[in-house]
């Protein structure tokens, strides 16, 4: 994102409908040219760990844990960097977008140390998460210093 064109914006809830406990380590997703994404309330997508951290369009995706399935509560923009908070702890960042399976749903790479399972993280069902714009003001301080 280019931090002179990254103003604030409202943080998006999800509702979990889904947990899954599986991963992958040749899952082969590839990254859409995507920054951001528009999401409308009541979408339900589907929420993946990895701990790749590339970020060219079309970049292969491998080693991935799948959460599970969240439907958002608000319409708003679902941004590269975003935050996903479970209980207000920080499980990871947006890393991109994958539209194999769309326009049934995204798949919405979260970049993670370890690619979690939802399972792993003991999340269940009517569980809320949230994703939160990352600290615009460090974003700012970095691109003017």
């Amino acid at each position: 994102m280019n931090p002179h064109e990254d103003g604030r914006k409202r943080g998006l809830h999800a509702t979990v409908v889904k947990v899954l406990r599986h991963r992958r380590t040749e899952r082969g997703m590839s990254l859409e040219p995507h920054a951001s994404r528009c999401i409308r309330a009541g979408e339900v997508h589907e929420l993946v760990t990895t701990d790749h951290v590339e970020t060219a369009p079309g970049a292969r995706v491998d080693r991935v844990g799948f959460l599970g399935f969240a439907e958002f509560g608000c319409a708003g923009v679902l941004d590269r960097g975003d935050e996903l908070r479970i209980g207000g702890r920080v499980i990871g960042t947006v890393l991109g977008f994958d539209a194999c399976h769309h326009p049934n749903h995204y798949n919405v790479l979260v970049r993670t140390e370890v690619p979690w399972t939802g399972e792993e993280l003991d999340l269940f069902p009517e569980q809320l998460l949230t994703f939160e714009q990352a600290a615009l003001t460090a974003r700012l301080g970095s691109a003017v210093g």
